[in-house]
């Protein structure tokens, strides 16, 4: 299906104007999330700033500049580009196949020098801004016609598999579980959803058999039977629930964690950075960010739900499910609800790629909230 996007004709908004648009409520809980960061990787860092907290704030510095980039460019520019910005993340996603550095038993990352760019994180918001692109202005007859679905099963299916094979299956469930719940959003008909459950179950013993490698299953198996390799593939859950226990009620104090600071946490900096969070801050601090989160996702389900023009709504709610999933999958990992897989915890955990990903989705969020009122429409041909 061919579409041709056409906006109206509103006058374009000066940036003064477009400053006194800016939702400092959905800003400042992100910057407090961004300064927890570097208060726990200075812990992390065993109460220095390299190797991570220098880092992360020179990343988060440069994620700010993003963020504001993609607040403040006209909303129309990012319905133009959503295309070609999937393409490009799908183009690096594949470059990564050949040429990709392997780091921890994976092939995820793009080794730029100075700089190692995981393509995988990007696709995520590309996806959200393609899928919001395509299904903005669908009506419920095209919701009916199972043509209208190929193109966006494409768009999951391409790096979908390729991300699988990297091997990262924790971010390739978290791009089906994207794409499933926007085309909720949307409106879809139930029974696509149904049929898509009906394909995922059939799929499992070709994904369990030859999808998955031997420490995938491993850390299924342990997720059962947590004591089924306590030393080997169970290991690091084991430490992550001794530390996350051990802090009680108020926690031992920062910088006070003996499980993190004696090095037996595994991944402390990326990871399993809630579980220190936990040691050292107690349940008052892990508490606390989960209320810090919940107050951005209400934020973003505000913006979407005053956002006047379709696109908009789409990008702030698929980007809302997008970093419900990022956390939602973290914690339950490091707190054995669910099996161990390689989601960092958004805003906290130690690299590049995940922040800036997010925060340019925090950008195209507050670029919708900013252009809320902008009547938005598209021609099919």
């Amino acid at each position: 299906m061919t579409r041709q996007t056409r906006v109206s004709n509103a006058s374009m908004m000066s940036f003064s104007e477009k400053l006194s648009r800016f939702s400092w409520a959905m800003f400042i809980p992100v910057c407090l999330v961004l300064t927890l960061s570097i208060v726990m990787l200075y812990s992390a860092g065993g109460g220095a700033w390299r190797p991570f907290a220098f880092s992360q704030l020179i990343k988060i510095l440069l994620s700010l500049a993003v963020f504001f980039f993609a607040a403040f460019t006209n909303i129309k520019t990012w319905i133009k580009s959503a295309y070609v910005i999937y393409g490009i993340a799908l183009l690096l996603i594949i470059l990564v196949t050949f040429v990709g550095h392997t780091g921890m038993g994976a092939q995820r990352w793009l080794n730029l020098g100075f700089f190692h760019v995981q393509p995988s994180e990007l696709i995520k918001i590309a996806l959200v801004l393609a899928l919001a692109r395509y299904s903005a202005w669908m009506n419920s007859v095209e919701l009916s016609q199972i043509k209208n679905y190929v193109v966006p099963a494409l768009m999951l299916f391409v790096p979908f598999s390729l991300i699988v094979a990297q091997p990262d299956l924790g971010t390739a469930l978290s791009l089906g579980m994207i794409t499933v719940g926007m085309f909720y959003i949307v409106g879809a008909q139930k029974k696509w959803f149904i049929i898509a459950i009906i394909i995922g179950l059939m799929s499992a013993p070709i994904i369990w058999y030859g999808g998955l490698h031997d420490y995938q299953r491993d850390r299924i198996i342990t997720f059962i039977n947590p004591d089924h390799d306590a030393q080997g593939s169970g290991y690091q859950i084991t430490q992550a629930k001794i530390a996350f226990g051990s802090g009680g009620f108020l926690g031992k104090g920062y910088m006070n964690g003996s499980q993190s600071q004696q090095s037996f946490l595994p991944e402390k900096q990326t990871d399993f950075i809630f579980t220190m969070l936990g040691e050292e801050f107690g349940f008052i601090g892990a508490f606390t960010l989960l209320m810090i989160y919940s107050i951005i996702i209400a934020l973003l389900f505000w913006c979407a739900k005053t956002c006047r023009n379709r696109f908009g709504q789409l990008v702030c709610f698929g980007f809302m499910l997008n970093f419900f999933i990022y956390y939602f999958i973290n914690i339950s990992m490091v707190l054995g609800l669910m099996p161990t897989v390689g989601v960092p915890l958004p805003l906290m955990s130690f690299g590049g790629s995940s922040l800036l990903s997010l925060m340019f989705g925090f950008g195209l969020c507050q670029n919708a909230h900013i252009h809320k009122d902008q009547q938005l429409s598209a021609k099919g041909s």
